[in-house]
């Protein structure tokens, strides 16, 4: 027969009166499997848009100033008006990318 004098749930015959609160577990421990294989890569994925978005736009904001402080301390430091500061800027940036521009192919030498 079944014990029924305590004040928890009838046990069965021969059984464990824990039986309950180990199916419980054994769901919550199923569930947080299942969570953690489908939502998981989700999230991580969605964090790292989120945190892409927002580096590049504090980058874009950070290169904006920072362009911004090197007109005007150029301007500042540099005899005549602005457009003196606009020039050796604009020569900064065109001899910068001349200096990409020769080094994006690998020569003909070191291919050989």
């Amino acid at each position: 027969m079944t014990d029924t004098t305590g004040a928890g749930a009838p046990t069965p015959p021969g059984g464990d009166a824990e039986w309950p609160a180990k199916v419980a577990d054994q769901i919550v421990d199923l569930v947080d499997q299942i969570r953690d294989k489908t939502t998981g890569p989700a999230i991580r994925a969605a964090r790292t848009v989120v945190f892409g978005l927002l580096a590049t736009m504090l980058g874009t904001a950070a290169l904006v100033l920072f362009l911004v402080g090197l007109v005007r301390f150029v301007n500042v430091y540099a005899p005549g008006g602005v457009w003196v500061a606009h020039t050796i800027v604009g020569l900064a940036f065109v001899g910068s990318g001349l200096f990409l521009w020769a080094r994006r192919y690998p020569s003909a030498d070191a291919a050989e």
